[in-house]
């Protein structure tokens, strides 16, 4: 028996201290609410612990070792390149600690109270938040929930020292020589590039037509290609059967083209997919609305049914994506606050971390026809670039998708080095209702990749300068 659980009084309570909900947080503390945030695990949540960041070290991680080896077409040649595999990980390790570290100094620097331990809902104005050793009320006006999603695991590749979830891929102290990757989207390919870059022989198994089923194919043969040049191989239409651990590795067994497959490796990585967090939460005890699948049903002020509860990031429906987390905590929180804030995901941006970079935002082609506009489709190729040529990266292409009747910009897409980074641009084209005739009238440096965007709108003005028509 707990002698003492005197409740705490809250204004906002925000259950998780992940890139959603720390935001959320800090939002919340800005607009002079007392907030508290609990996170059971490690400030920073998935994303800057186990996901976002510390894959994104790895993969440059990569990219640093393939570049060592030099380049024969620059005249740069070098012998008995090494990687110790373990200063790797410090290093990686070390810039999740700085990123963490500074966002407990944000939320305490915002007068946000961090409290350890995990929520369970009594009622829609209070919560139990218990650790080992105690159990504590704490009342509230309002909640934000933002507890993320976790891996999902095949009933026949459960999670071992072998049979690893993307958590355990970006935590081994030794590069395999052989590793199975299961399923092809982007956790799975950007994580079985970067281990290629390292010199493992990868096999991805993709259960559909193609990996990375978001994109373009235009954009994933890009992507294909550079797989194949690192030694992985790649396999579509491929199902997944089961594992045999061995003593220093697995046997997994797959079929495709109708035959039954077995190839041995050190390693599988399983990454079909994450499910949210809803379900040791107690939330049906205060009627909270989730489908069948776990999703809490939200409206434009990412309020749920309940009126005092409100839910954002991996646990609504949508993609799984840090940057929406942290977007919808910032709406959540002013909604709290009174402001008239909503949700809208006109230009929220897909990226992939992969060989050469993958970012879309806003429509495709074909997603626009389908939406029944009339569109154009202008695209600039990477090749007609002189920084992309100097940084010897000429493969892939940026293209927007302008409104046929006035070139409003409503979508684009980018193949290449820094498609993660120049996509903002075109985020904000359509967010802000620019035209292809904006773009191409905005002066871009010289010699930078950006120019690309300016090319490319010149292309749907039918005026390029440095393609021929």
């Amino acid at each position: 028996m707990v002698v003492g659980d005197f409740p705490i009084e809250l204004d906002t309570l925000v259950v998780g201290a992940g890139p959603g909900g720390y935001v959320a947080a800090i939002r919340a503390a800005q607009t002079g609410q007392k907030v508290t945030v609990v996170e059971k695990g490690t400030v920073g949540g998935v994303c800057l612990n186990v996901g976002c960041i510390p894959s994104k070290a790895l993969i440059q991680a990569g990219h640093r070792y393939e570049h060592a080896h030099g380049e024969e077409s620059m005249g740069i040649t070098t012998e008995n390149v090494s990687v110790d595999f373990s200063k790797v990980q410090e290093w990686k390790g070390s810039v999740v600690n700085k990123l963490t570290g500074g966002v407990e100094g944000l939320l305490k620097g915002n007068k946000v109270d961090i409290v350890q331990g995990e929520v369970y809902f009594v009622d829609k104005n209070t919560v139990k938040v218990m650790d080992e050793k105690n159990s504590q009320t704490y009342t509230f006006n309002n909640c934000i929930i933002a507890t993320g999603s976790t891996p999902i695991e095949l009933p026949t590749f459960k999670y071992s020292d072998r049979v690893l979830d993307s958590t355990g891929a970006l935590s081994l102290n030794e590069i395999p020589e052989k590793m199975v990757v299961i399923g092809g989207g982007y956790i799975g390919t950007e994580l079985g590039a970067a281990y290629a870059s390292f010199g493992t022989e990868v096999t991805i198994l993709e259960g559909l037509d193609d990996i990375l089923s978001g994109f373009d194919k235009q954009m994933t043969n890009l992507v294909k290609k550079k797989l194949k040049n690192k030694g992985a191989n790649i396999v579509t239409k491929a199902m997944a059967q089961g594992v045999e651990e061995t003593k220093d590795g697995v046997k997994v067994t797959y079929e495709a083209n109708g035959k039954e497959e077995t190839i041995e490796a050190d390693y599988v990585l399983v990454t079909v997919g994450r499910k949210p967090n809803t379900d040791e939460l107690g939330l049906e005890q205060v009627g909270v609305d989730m489908n069948d699948k776990g999703f809490i049903q939200i409206d434009k002020q990412c309020r749920t049914n309940v009126d005092t509860i409100y839910a954002i990031g991996d646990i609504v429906e949508g993609p799984a994506l840090a940057h929406k987390a942290s977007y919808e905590g910032k709406i959540a929180a002013e909604a709290i606050a009174g402001e008239n804030a909503e949700i809208d995901y006109l230009a929220i941006p897909a990226v992939a971390f992969t060989d050469p970079e993958l970012a879309s935002v806003g429509h495709t082609e074909e997603s626009a026809k389908e939406a029944g506009y009339e569109v154009n489709a202008s695209k600039f190729p990477f090749g007609a670039n002189g920084r992309a040529l100097s940084l010897n990266e000429a493969d892939g292409f940026l293209n927007i998708v302008t409104r046929k009747e006035d070139g409003l910009v409503i979508g684009a897409q980018i193949a290449g080095p820094n498609a993660s980074d120049m996509v903002s641009e075109l985020g904000l084209a359509i967010e802000a209702g620019m035209t292809a005739e904006d773009l191409a009238l905005t002066i871009h440096a010289h010699p930078t990749l950006g120019e690309i965007t300016m090319e490319a709108a010149e292309v749907a003005m039918g005026s390029p300068i440095h393609i021929v028509k």
